[in-house]
């Protein structure tokens, strides 16, 4: 039986921790060559030895994903090294916890991580993949997208809004180019990485109601996500394109 992204190169943003690193070892496992773009090597190479025998090899990009000279390498390397570009995984993000909600320069750190990122990383993948003759782009928002959290700033689902509108433009720009994009909106996961590599503050109390409206009874795992990430990504999603994707064991639907 054959890999589901057998051949196929992907650069994942942010994939050297959570969500990001679990994409990574499923997509290699799934015989796909990985591009890891990330600030954060110590937590790479750990992703890297997960890498199982026969897997899909797994290369890191040191950088800032807010940085257009970040991006710019990362396509470099990654056409170098394997000499074309399938996928592309817009997934580094950042929680506003802990961070001062009124505070402009904040905002522009939370939207730069989380929105801009995708913008710059559309930006250099997308000619990449003209070239090789279309490709499958998936931006990772939020439920936050469609609803709001009193215990989060603003700026995130600002951020994430942004992303899903910013996934159908996109999607309608690139379609000619048989470039698909896509969003997936997770729900409640486990806490994430900031970008100094602290964890988020803990919120499990102030967010137990929020915990306990989930259908499924739980809070997702990182893998749940990975794999509907991976259908989006993979040939099995070849007409599917504008639209998105909620993980969220059913929280959306109540």
């Amino acid at each position: 039986m054959s890999k589901r992204l057998q051949d196929k190169v992907a650069i994942v943003s942010g994939g050297a921790s959570g969500m990001g690193a679990a994409e990574v070892v499923l997509f290699a496992r799934e015989g796909a060559k990985v591009v890891i773009l990330d600030l954060r090597e110590d937590l790479a190479e750990s992703v890297v030895l997960k890498r199982g025998s026969g897997d899909g090899e797994i290369v890191f990009v040191q950088g800032d994903v807010t940085q257009e000279a970040a991006w710019e390498q990362a396509v470099k390397t990654t056409i170098n090294a394997f000499g074309r570009l399938d996928i592309l995984i817009n997934n580094a993000g950042i929680s506003p916890l802990g961070l001062d909600p009124d505070s402009l320069k904040d905002w522009h750190h939370v939207m730069d991580v989380n929105m801009t990122s995708a913008f710059l990383g559309t930006k250099y993948a997308s000619k990449a993949m003209q070239k090789s003759g279309g490709g499958s782009i998936v931006n990772i928002a939020s439920i936050l997208t469609f609803v709001g959290d009193g215990n989060l700033g603003p700026s995130y689902g600002a951020s994430k809004g942004a992303l899903w509108s910013f996934t159908k433009q996109c999607a309608l720009r690139y379609a000619k180019d048989g470039i698909r994009v896509n969003s997936v909106h997770p729900g409640y996961m486990p806490r994430m990485l900031q970008r100094d590599g602290a964890q988020a503050p803990p919120i499990e109390v102030a967010m137990a109601d929020r915990y306990a409206k989930i259908p499924l009874g739980r809070t997702g795992r990182v893998e749940e996500v990975a794999y509907g990430v991976l259908f989006l990504a993979s040939d099995e999603a070849s007409y599917i394109t504008g639209t998105h994707l909620v993980i969220d064991g059913g929280f959306l639907a109540t």
